[in-house]
């Protein structure tokens, strides 16, 4: 088979996947918890036989994966609203999420508190680390290398379910095998112990995947798949997306040795994941990150700065129209509608951006104008974050908008910031203040000082603040910060009592509600104590 014809299978496996849990995964009827249906694109009879077949299957567990995180824009609402920097416009269901109601009766917070989209992919990774291995006496093509390449990307995509699910709801159920229909109904999992199976399934994975795909890699040296470097760069997990991956569950966990040792190895190892030619992993100045300038923004498309992500590739069909913060983040002139959904209020941009040299936001001294980089039109009621803003017109007509940005976790600035966060936390302030100045100077502020007397952990958590807006970190963020800190204020009120942050966390707070739904299904299943 050609090249561009592998290309295009690739896609149409990933785009059929796709349309599928976008469609479905927001509306069902589920008659227990992990009643998760099969989410094989064959029957039983033809699958599990030839190389197409695991290529299928295993962009098929990375599509259920990308659905579930941006289904009913989950990511950001999520990430983004509690207790985060935006304010929204009109609508009461978001409203309930930005002032902490995350009980509250909505369809859309019934949908996003509901985790069988997430046992979706566990039930898919489970089923292709069991039954991939079929393929290779039946198909020559299929060598045992490239087995134990996909089953290491599907044992990556596995733990990466379990972590995502243990920072909203924390204990979740555990399961280690694939179920087809009705199975028996498991209790939820201690958080500690879940993220233990992650970490030991990552550290394994990792020592089986490589740096990149389809180029000279010394672990899968050659096409992959049929295709090279540059399809593959920025699309599938690599080594470097494992890494990151342990470092911030290690950073969750408060085990800050481990998460300063696996940033440390994704600094000191990221350029093996560059390919030939341009776009590879580089630390990006600021019309590259937010403008797309020589094609390296990680929102854009396929990138190779998407370390961890999940990408939406306009020119394979790939643009939805929901599914992204521009859904809820723009209006015109970039797109038809009057005023967004969600904004920054224009006196917090003030307070979080302080520095008048800053490229994310400030004044131009040239033209005496707002940059527009991160915020477009700040003098209005409504300033728009325009950050992420990728657009595609070409199959935009009318009130429909199609968006192309990836679903972006992690990429090198942001680990970079997790390891200073790290570093700090341990008390390496050289190495802390090092990597946080790598990153902020990217963006024109002034170098952090380290006899200036600001403490350095809020100088790394307020610059995260900066960087990572709308890219759904805001409340992770807040949580790790004032665990460190172990503020003794309030931090929260809770029927007329006044909770600290200890207080908060030990009654369940930080973690989302499950849906109804999902104990009406289970009844092993029970709530969060502090939704109950």
């Amino acid at each position: 088979m050609k090249y561009s014809n592998y290309k295009i299978s690739i896609y149409r496996s990933v785009t059929l996947v796709l349309i599928l849990t976008m469609v479905g995964v927001g509306n069902f009827s589920c008659k227990k918890i992990d009643d998760v249906q099969s989410t094989r694109l064959a029957t039983e009879e033809s699958n599990w036989k030839t190389l197409e077949d695991a290529r299928a299957n295993l962009l098929s567990v990375y599509g259920l994966m990308r659905s579930a995180t941006v289904s009913d824009n989950t990511h950001w609402l999520m990430g983004d609203l509690r207790q985060g920097d935006f304010q929204i416009t009109n609508r009461a269901d978001l409203k309930s999420i930005v002032t902490g109601q995350l009980n509250a009766q909505y369809p859309v917070i019934n949908r996003i508190t509901n985790w069988r989209r997430f046992y979706a992919v566990v039930n898919a990774a489970s089923l292709f680390i069991e039954r991939s291995k079929q393929i290779i006496p039946l198909d020559s093509r299929y060598t045992q290398i490239n087995n134990n390449v996909d089953v290491a990307q599907a044992r990556i995509l596995r733990a990466f379910a379990y972590f995502y699910m243990v920072r909203i709801w924390g204990d979740v159920p555990l399961l280690t095998s694939s179920h087809d229909g009705d199975f028996v109904q498991l209790p939820r999992t201690a958080k500690d112990k879940v993220l233990q199976f992650a970490t030991t399934e990552l550290l394994a994975a990792a020592q089986v995947v490589p740096f990149k795909y389809g180029g000279d890699d010394p672990i899968l040296p050659g096409l992959y798949y049929g295709a090279g470097w540059a399809s593959w760069n920025g699309n599938i997990f690599t080594r470097l997306s494992a890494y990151i991956i342990l470092a911030h569950i290690a950073a969750w966990q408060g085990n800050y040795l481990d998460a300063a040792t696996y940033s440390k190895f994704v600094l000191d190892n990221y350029t093996k994941s560059n390919g030939s030619g341009s776009n590879g992993i580089v630390y990006l100045d600021m019309d590259a990150l937010t403008e797309n300038v020589n094609y390296y923004s990680p929102f854009a498309f396929k990138r190779a700065t998407v370390l961890v992500g999940f990408p939406f590739e306009a020119g394979n069909g790939l643009s939805t129209a929901n599914g992204h913060i521009e859904q809820l983040t723009l209006a015109s002139p970039f797109i038809p509608k009057t005023q967004p959904e969600m904004f920054v209020p224009k006196d917090s941009i003030l307070k979080i951006f302080t520095d008048p040299g800053d490229l994310r936001f400030s004044i131009n001294p040239v033209t005496g104008l707002y940059r527009t980089n991160y915020f477009y039109n700040f003098p209005s009621e409504q300033p728009i974050f325009n950050k992420i803003k990728v657009i595609y017109t070409a199959q935009t007509s009318g009130n429909l908008t199609l968006f192309s940005s990836t679903m972006l976790f992690s990429r090198i600035e942001e680990i970079t910031l997790l390891r200073a966060e790290a570093c700090a936390v341990l008390g390496q302030r050289d190495e802390a203040i090092l990597a946080l100045n790598k990153a902020a100077n990217l963006r024109g502020t002034v170098t952090y000082n380290a006899a200036s007397g600001k403490d350095l952990v809020d100088a790394i958590f307020e610059e995260r603040r900066r960087e990572l807006m709308g890219e759904g970190w805001r409340w992770y963020d807040i949580v790790r910060y004032n665990r460190l800190k172990n503020a003794a204020g309030t931090f929260i009120k809770k029927n007329g009592v006044s909770l600290t942050f200890t207080q908060f966390e030990r009654a369940g707070g930080i973690y989302w509600p499950v849906s109804q739904d999902v104990i009406n299904a289970n009844p092993s299943v029970t709530q969060n104590p502090y939704w109950q």
